[in-house]
């Protein structure tokens, strides 16, 4: 599975739950919450205050990694 920023959080979790502490150690600590299941990468990242392309790249790395 490959991640966009407008890949869905829930969708992540859903297909590659191991990607969770990666995103959590980047400062998504809400990824339990009903809400942020619902938002795109990047809307999670305007929230938390990360570069998407960031967060991306790096969800990634950690995918294909596996």
């Amino acid at each position: 599975m490959a991640i966009t920023k407008d890949t869905i959080i829930g969708t992540i979790l859903d297909t590659a739950p191991e990607a969770a502490p990666i995103l959590m150690g980047m400062g998504m600590h809400c990824l339990g919450c009903p809400a942020s299941r619902g938002e795109s990468v990047e809307m999670a990242c305007i929230v938390h205050g990360l570069d998407p392309d960031e967060v991306v790249a790096k969800v990634n790395e950690f995918l294909a990694a596996q």
